[in-house]
Formats: C-alpha cells, structure tokens, sequence
C-alpha cells in the first residue's frame, strides 16, 4: 500500500452522461478525501449524484472531468485489466439490491470474487464458509437467495464484499430494503468492521439515522458538495 493517509481522492470530478440528443451533467467539480480506516456517509436527496459519486470512488465508473485516486494511483489511467484488479482486490461493494447471484448458494456467492483473484477452490470455501458463520449464517451455507430473508442476504452481501479482504468498502444504500430492526443490524456489522478491522467504509444513504452511525457526513446537492448549503471547500473526511 502507498504510504499515505488518504486512501481515497477525488479531483474536481465531473460527470456527465450522454442521452441521446441531450447531455445529463450529474456531479460538477466534486472534490473530496477520505482518510485511510474513515467511515463516511454520502448523503443527499434523489438525483443529486450520490450513488454516481460512490461509483467513481469504487472505480465502477470514471469521470468525464477530474481525477479519483485509489491509494495515490489515478485510476484514470489504468487500464481495464487494472481497474478489474483495483476493484477485485482493494475495494468490496454492497448494494440495496443485494446483487446475489440466484442460482448459487451463500457459500458459492461468497466465494465469486476470490475466482477471479485465483485463489484456489479448498482456501475460496473456507473463507466463505468462515465469514459468513461469523455473520451467524452457519445454517444458511447451502441455502439459495431465494430461500433467505432481506437480512440474512444482505449479511451474504457483506461477506462477498470481504471475500478478498479489501481496504475499502463501498455501500450504495445497504439498508435500503430492510425494515428498520435488520437495517441495525447490519449498520452494526459494518460498524464492527471499521472498529475492529480497520476498514475504510463509504455508505450512500437517504437516511440521516443511517448517517448517525458513521463519523464523517458528506451532503451532495446537484452533484456538488455543500456544507450549510454552501459548496464545501475542505472536503476532507
């Protein structure tokens, strides 16, 4: 890992998507940095860029305009290859859909990233089987999605993300489809992961009690970022 304390930097980063005839600008000028082991919230309402903003932070996405750093490397000028590498090996994604794959079980899904990371198939079952009995889901090894509730699928969701035991973890609305007690729940185990594991961890979320469990809020308005309404020139987290 490069030796600094940001592990995240965005750059004057504007996003704009082509829609046919007309262009939609959707984040202009963000700038921000999130230290190294910070738990931030990203929060603003419907359509401000939040969730555009958490892709290009997990490199899901690149910026029309600016840069975004990932450990000091401008992932603008990597290739695919190596944005597929940063992705797989640096950063774990959760998201309010869950994005489980329905055919195979807990255990199957968590072991996914680490395929594609190579690891060898007797080390991909006893990570996953170890991560998600530490979730509570001894019992659910071999259960599909299907045969699980929002929660327990979100907790799946969760130990796919640390398969690979990523420095970052990015989270678009992860309690988003959950009633508010399971929605604790998790908030809790990704407050235990910061706390004890030291991880870096960005959640986007509509929700100010969700906010309330993270130590640093970032608010986005028509894809700036505001603080008292006005744009915030500090940006760092």
């Amino acid at each position: 890992m490069v030796e600094t304390e940001e592990i995240i930097k965005v750059e004057d980063v504007w996003k704009t998507y082509e829609l046919g005839e007309t262009d939609l600008t959707v984040l202009r000028g963000a700038s921000l940095k999130i230290k190294q082991g910070s738990f931030v919230a990203i929060m603003g309402p419907s359509g401000s860029g939040k969730s555009t903003l958490l892709h290009i932070i997990g490199a899901l996405d690149l910026p029309s305009k600016g840069k975004t750093y990932i450990d000091g490397r401008d992932i603008s000028k990597m290739s695919e290859d190596e944005l597929s590498m940063v992705r797989g090996q640096k950063i774990g994604f959760v998201f309010q859909q869950f994005n489980l794959l329905h055919n195979l079980t807990a255990t199957e899904n968590v072991t996914l990233p680490m395929v594609f990371q190579g690891v060898d198939e007797k080390t991909r079952k006893e990570r996953a089987e170890k991560l998600l009995i530490s979730f509570g889901l001894k019992d659910r090894l071999n259960h599909k999605p299907s045969e699980l509730s929002g929660g327990e699928r979100q907790r799946i969701a969760i130990a796919r993300a640390l398969a690979n035991d990523p420095d970052i973890i990015v989270a678009d609305e992860p309690t988003g489809n959950l009633d508010s007690t399971t929605g604790k729940k998790i908030m809790d185990i990704l407050v235990d992961l910061h706390k004890n594991q030291k991880k870096t961890i960005i959640v986007v979320t509509h929700d100010p009690n969700i906010a309330d469990y993270t130590e640093h809020t970032i608010n986005i308005k028509d894809g700036q970022i505001v603080k008292n309404g006005k744009l915030d020139v500090l940006w760092e987290y």
